[in-house]
């Protein structure tokens, strides 16, 4: 028993000073250098405002870009169909087929006149 504990601490000794560094760190660098997906940017400094627009002059509002308007008639509409439409689709669940044909078995099941008498 001490000799099968000792086999097994000693392959896992081994296996753990033959991985590399780079397995075993996040994201795999362990080069050491810059990495080739995590880099700093391109500025030096960040300027702080969405897609690097400052905010319009207090009081004014933003002008809308032309195609702003049809996009959002064109979600709302779409929202508005999905909404009336999916809420008055058929219910074609396989339940449901199956309880109106066991209702449809036990009305002709019940207009049958009974036979024990």
């Amino acid at each position: 028993m001490a000799s099968s504990f000792k086999s097994l601490s000693t392959a896992a000794s081994s296996l753990r000073s033959r991985l590399s560094p780079s397995l075993r760190t996040r994201g795999g660098g362990g080069g050491g250098g810059p990495s080739r997906w995590a880099t700093a940017g391109h500025e030096e400094q960040p300027k702080g405002f969405a897609f690097s627009r400052p905010p319009p002059p207090i009081g004014e509002s933003r002008k809308w870009e032309d195609w702003e308007l049809p996009c959002y008639i064109t979600s709302f509409l779409t929202v508005v169909m999905l909404g009336v439409g999916l809420s008055a689709k058929p219910d074609l669940t396989i339940e449901t087929w199956a309880h109106q044909k066991a209702l449809e078995r036990l009305e002709l099941e019940s207009a049958q006149p009974s036979e024990s008498d």
